[in-house]
């Protein structure tokens, strides 16, 4: 069933992950940060460890949507577009991962990231979607996360989802060399490498089929229909966690179903909220952020770097801090203190950011990463 109307809570949801993924990002100091703020250590997932998954979530959907446009199908001006699409959402990240340009050492350089695995996800998965048939998607992305479990039981050391024993890392290092790869860990490991970006793909997918489910659904049926869905993906997911741990940094099968069911059932709720009941007026601060996301995710990534990196302040004892250091100690934690001063110079940030986002939005300027 047609539906001519669009849904403004795919843009709150989209302002919301993307808000949500600064705040993380940000804090005053990373000694202070509240738990729900944390990743999980390893296995396990916290509510931070459901915004990423929820904005891959949403691409998916929005590619829906926006492919329709064009005919849904694969041919040379779509392969075009999402090819030139792909690539810049990866040069942006190794942009970001490569700053300051003039003081890296490039033969370290983190070649993965959080924007590569977007770029990868949405290039990859946009391939699947313009050229398999509708009917095989779900079959797809059922053989993907299969294949990925197989792979990490199979080619793995005696405990094949740890940090040291995945397959993940010979894999990685293999095909992006050890020197690039993220060592946050303590060890060679990429939380956003190659092989995980291989199960990040159905994430998109489920988007995907999510779009399917909202356009070919009566609107009123629509928070119901996904409610369900996304129960049941979430529920297989956790169960499927008892063999196959929920692990953000493997990205493992059971954590795409678990955060997509989630995914599923929080757009459940904000469509009957806002689309249905027609409660929008608390929408606009988020949808600032929904209609730039991508760009002012990278903004506020090069600000990051910028004041914790180049710009530096020279303390009355001679000694030297980071810009974000010395505004945290000397501005936010006489303010709130160290644990609430952290969060309040993330809130901060999400407040300049959503200025930035306000300004463009009025001017009606929306910059396509």
């Amino acid at each position: 069933m047609k539906q001519s109307q669009r849904y403004l809570a795919l843009d709150v949801l989209r302002g919301m992950t993307i808000a949500l993924m600064i705040t993380v990002n940000t804090p005053g100091s990373w000694q202070y940060v509240y738990a729900p703020l944390r990743h999980a250590s390893w296995h396990g997932c916290t509510p931070t460890d459901l915004v990423f998954p929820f904005f891959l979530f949403v691409v998916g959907v929005s590619m829906f949507f926006s492919f329709g446009k064009y005919g849904s199908t694969l041919n040379s001006e779509s392969l075009k577009r999402l090819g030139r699409r792909t690539l810049l959402i990866f040069a942006i990240g190794l942009f970001l991962n490569s700053f300051p340009q003039w003081s890296h050492d490039f033969s370290k350089l983190r070649i993965m990231g959080v924007l590569q695995r977007i770029a990868l996800a949405y290039g990859i998965g946009s391939l699947i979607v313009l050229s398999a048939p509708r009917k095989y998607i779900p079959f797809i992305g059922v053989g993907i996360l299969l294949a990925y479990w197989g792979i990490l039981a199979w080619f793995g050391g005696a405990d094949p989802y740890s940090l040291e024993g995945n397959a993940v890392i010979p894999f990685d290092k293999a095909i992006l060399g050890k020197q690039h790869l993220y060592t946050g860990f303590g060890i060679p490991f990429d939380p956003e490498g190659l092989l995980s970006t291989v199960p990040a793909i159905v994430t998109v997918l489920l988007g995907y089929m999510t779009g399917v489910i909202i356009k070919n659904t009566e609107r009123v049926k629509v928070p119901g229909r996904l409610a369900l869905y996304g129960l049941i993906a979430a529920v297989i997911g956790r169960l499927w966690g008892v063999v196959f741990p929920i692990n953000k940094p493997l990205w493992t099968s059971s954590y795409v179903l678990y955060t997509a069911g989630l995914a599923a059932l929080f757009l459940a709720l904000l469509v009957f909220i806002i689309d249905i009941k027609g409660y929008k007026k608390w929408t606009s601060f988020f949808v600032v952020f929904g209609m730039n996301p991508l760009f002012i995710y990278a903004l506020s990534g090069l600000w990051a770097r910028t004041l914790g990196v180049l710009i530096k302040v020279e303390t009355a004892d001679g000694s030297v801090m980071s810009g974000s250091a010395w505004l945290y100690q000397n501005v936010f934690v006489p303010l709130a203190g160290n644990m609430n001063g952290s969060l309040l110079f993330a809130l901060t940030h999400i407040f300049f950011f959503w200025l930035i986002g306000f300004i463009l939005y009025k001017k009606r300027i929306f910059i396509k990463v």
